[in-house]
């Protein structure tokens, strides 16, 4: 018997990392009545959380895994979850699961998984897209890797946060396949940003392109649902953090080097994100990273705020 089968259904969750997504996430899990205890590492907030949604609070990961059919993590970096893998230890039991929610990197992920395998504890890779907007309706987009019976045991935790399941692959697939749709949304993302400050300096307004752009071929995320409402409007608030899109875009330009894949285009828009993380500093949302191209050109778009003001 594998570990995937070794339980029963999952009605206790362990949730481990309650900000900006897995606060909506866990609310979900508790609105479908899931037993959810949360742990995060900022002080109060599991306490804040169960106050203002319920469940129940953990001081630690080892509690938010004592007795859990199931516990998810999602955290900045694979970093993280190997400390809170560590701090859990005999607390996540023999039969339970292991959700791993993180944009992590693949190759620590099958690690993780080898190890809490010879415990007997199954592991998934579930990564997510679509947003806090999205995390709190329960509509985003997830993607899984793992064994088809921990997959099908942890199908209904998964679809009160989601409603597009797609299983990529093994263990470590789901985080490729997120490390890789974020590499194709931030390219659109600085190539529509471009777009738009070529075609202000032309004379174009720049919420009239992107409604062009949205009603033509160049239309994408981005144009849909982040230039009016987060670089014109210059609340630069979507809530994903810059850092954490250049996290994820290199684990993508990772998994290239891992088999061997040329990428020129990706490496360009890696360093242009790294670049933009440098010259803002750490703590921006993601959008932010307009003001870098506006730097460059030596313009805002929309006539807002010039940059440095």
């Amino acid at each position: 018997m594998s570990p995937a089968d070794a339980a029963g259904p999952l009605r206790r969750i362990g949730f481990i990392g309650i900000g900006n997504m897995g606060w909506p996430m866990a609310a979900r899990l508790v609105g479908a009545g899931f037993d959810v205890v949360v742990c995060d590492a900022v002080p109060d907030r599991a306490d804040r959380f169960v106050s203002e949604v319920g469940g129940e609070a953990a001081a630690d990961a080892a509690e938010a895994a004592r007795g859990a059919d199931a516990v998810i993590t999602i955290l900045p970096t694979s970093k993280h979850v190997g400390q809170a893998l560590e701090a859990m230890g005999d607390a996540l039991a023999p039969g339970a699961m292991l959700i791993e929610m993180t944009s992590g990197v693949p190759t620590a992920t099958r690690g993780f998984a080898d190890v809490l395998a010879a415990r007997g504890v199954a592991m998934i890779d579930a990564p997510v897209s679509g947003g806090v907007p999205r995390a709190r309706t329960g509509e985003l987009a997830i993607m899984t890797g793992g064994e088809a019976e921990a997959l099908q045991r942890a199908d209904p935790v998964l679809r009160a946060m989601g409603t597009t399941l797609t299983h990529v692959g093994g263990v470590g697939a789901g985080q490729a396949m997120k490390a890789l749709n974020n590499l194709v949304s931030a390219g659109g993302f600085l190539i529509g940003i471009e777009a738009l400050l070529i075609g202000q300096r032309f004379g174009l307004d720049p919420a009239l392109m992107v409604d062009v752009l949205n009603a033509s071929t160049g239309m994408n995320n981005s144009t849909q649902k982040k230039f009016k409402q987060f670089v014109l409007s210059r609340r630069f608030d979507a809530g994903f953090g810059l850092e954490l899109m250049v996290k994820d875009v290199s684990v993508a330009l990772e998994v290239g080097r891992d088999t061997a894949t040329p990428t020129p285009f990706a490496a360009l828009c890696r360093e242009m994100w790294a670049s933009a993380l440098g010259v803002l500093g750490p703590g921006h949302d993601h959008t932010a990273v307009a003001q870098l191209s506006e730097r460059l050109v030596g313009e805002t778009l929309g006539g807002g705020n010039r940059p440095g003001d």
